[in-house]
């Protein structure tokens, strides 16, 4: 193969990845609010309470074995050691599937302990239902990571798609029967959950078909002829660079060279539901300890999460984008060229900081028609409002995290997420038992902001980048105004409009004020970022892929000239 197509093939793959991701996290993000419509506060707060944990199991079960088997397989078919590669998937499944049941069953049989330690019993059958997942998706992660070893991204987009897909339809179908039977709120939530372990079945059954496709093209290849990326030639081009035992390897020096580079990728991984899972722990329990009984706990506990997903939809176009700095920094780095290094740094921060900040303070703006318009009340608009400052914290996190990995600070970032999360724990444990669930909102706030600044500062020391005052203070702060006016009037000229024509207040009402709001108050940000030269067509032609195309559409949209 040559390095172009070689070249071609990874960034295929690379978009085909990213764009499943986008998709699934999508999909994933969305389905909680039908959850909360159909299913009410109750179950919401219980799917909340358990799902934090059940990521942390799963991340424990499938985060690095995955990882470090597509390695692996990709450095074995480089070297044309196809059987090699299957040895590797069979040892990685054996023991990963068995570590996968295992915790399933700890999962199933410890839920009545789980759930004394979360401080509510109501969680029990949730937790029990998601332990089912634990059956399918370690091994459908494993068959993922070898597929993506060589360099075929289309099972592993398909199967995640399909997963998410099949898990809200499950989710969707059970609340409809389950609420119309009158089942309880812990069944209901149950129910729900149920739909993660009927994804997982899905992706894997995907994962099958794309497995058996590849046995059977490889059992029938002709003598001598070769899969792409393998045998003779790709060995040559990889002999200096991959280091291989040279001799048949035992299971057991396999399992041990997978587990060495599987678990400081699993640990990392552990930090990032860290936040989500000390709320888990602490929030329903101190409420209780505030005198509310069970139901109205978890009730209150949804309420509280009622603004988490519009977050992680921030949260998730920050990743999406973060992504196209690692190997642009990377490649820098590896050229010398630490003025681009540093002018790139300085450019992401800057712009990540200035979308977090509009983000957060449009949903604060908009905080009561949004509720309205996804969850039919306004209870928790307040919370709410809180909790949409959480997205500028985490969406600096998350950029400043890709630009350490991007020059080579790997560990620093999921060691500042623990400590956001000690932080987390403390400020929890201090303002939840005084001002409920507003208290842990200002402790995501914190904890968030903490974590950003713990990347930032190790961005300033490691590299030198220098960030100006004026730039991410006083100029932001005449913009934010202008948004936050922009959206306030058209939100409240909407309503008052609808009103006059005779619409009465509700769901209709809060969508037109929440959609003008969203409108009125991006092209106010775009306006003005480009009046305090906050937004350059030099600076935007220096971001890797997008700044080219973004640059041309403000131009013609005349905000940029």
């Amino acid at each position: 193969m040559k390095p172009t197509e070689s070249g071609s093939r990874l960034l295929q793959g690379a978009f085909i990845l990213s764009a499943a991701a986008i998709v699934s996290k999508l999909i994933g993000t969305l389905q909680k609010i039908p959850l909360q419509n159909m299913g009410g506060d109750a179950v919401f707060g219980i799917y909340n309470t358990v799902y934090p944990l059940y990521m942390m199991i799963i991340t424990i079960a499938a985060a690095g074995f995955p990882a470090a088997l597509s390695k692996y397989v990709a450095e074995y078919e480089a070297a044309g050691r196809r059987e090699e590669s299957r040895r590797m998937l069979r040892v990685s499944t054996a023991v990963l599937v068995l570590f996968g049941l295992i915790l399933g069953a700890a999962m199933y049989f410890g839920a009545p302990q789980l759930g004394v330690w979360i401080g509510d019993d109501h969680v029990v059958p949730a937790l029990r239902s998601g332990a089912l997942a634990l059956a399918f998706v370690p091994w459908m992660a494993l068959l993922r990571g070898y597929f993506q070893g060589l360099h075929n991204m289309v099972p592993t987009a398909v199967s995640q798609i399909v997963e998410q897909s099949v898990r809200v339809a499950v989710m969707i179908v059970l609340l409809l029967y389950m609420t119309g039977a009158g089942a309880d709120v812990d069944e209901i939530a149950a129910g729900a959950l149920f739909g993660s372990a009927a994804g997982g079945a899905a992706g894997l059954l995907v994962m099958a078909f794309y497995w058996r496709k590849h046995a059977y093209s490889r059992r029938t290849m002709t003598v001598g002829e070769e899969p792409e990326g393998t045998g003779s030639r790709a060995a040559e081009q990889h002999h200096h660079t991959v280091q291989l035992p040279a001799a048949r390897e035992r299971y057991g020096q396999m399992l041990r060279r997978l587990a060495v580079y599987a678990v400081p990728i699993c640990l990392s991984a552990l930090a990032v539901p860290l936040i989500g899972l000390v709320d888990t722990f602490t929030v329903p329990r101190l409420l209780k300890d505030t005198g509310l009984p069970g139901e109205a706990v978890m009730a209150e506990f949804g309420v509280y999460n009622r603004g988490l997903p519009l977050v992680q939809l921030v949260t998730m176009m920050a990743t999406s984008l973060s992504v196209l700095f690692i190997p642009a920094l990377a490649e820098a780095k590896f050229k010398g060229e630490t003025g681009q290094v540093v002018n790139q740094c300085r450019l992401a921060l800057r712009w990540f900081w200035l979308f977090g900040l509009a983000a957060s303070v449009g949903l604060a703006v908009l905080a009561e028609p949004i509720n309205i318009m996804l969850y039919q009340d306004a209870e928790g608009s307040g919370v709410m409002r809180w909790i949409s400052f959480t997205a500028v914290g985490g969406t600096v996190s998350i950029i400043s995290a890709a630009l350490l990995q991007g020059v080579g600070i790997v560990r620093a970032p999921a060691v500042h997420l623990l400590a956001a999360a000690l932080l987390k724990l403390g400020l929890n444990l201090l303002l939840v038992p005084e001002w409920g669930i507003t208290g842990a909102a200002i402790a995501g706030v914190a904890a968030h902001f903490v974590a950003a600044a713990l990347n930032v500062a190790m961005l300033v020391r490691s590299i030198g980048v220098r960030l100006r005052a004026v730039n991410l203070l006083a100029k932001p702060a005449f913009m934010l105004a202008g948004l936050a006016l922009a959206a306030w009037g058209a939100a409240s000229a909407a309503s008052s409009i609808l009103a006059a024509s005779g619409f009465a207040p509700g769901r209709i009402s809060a969508a037109a004020a929440s959609l003008a709001g969203v409108v009125a108050g991006g092209g106010a940000f775009l306006a003005g970022a480009a009046l305090t030269k906050l937004l350059t067509e030099e600076e935007l032609l220096m971001l890797p892929k997008v700044g080219r195309p973004l640059a041309a559409m403000l131009k013609a949209m005349r905000v940029m000239r």
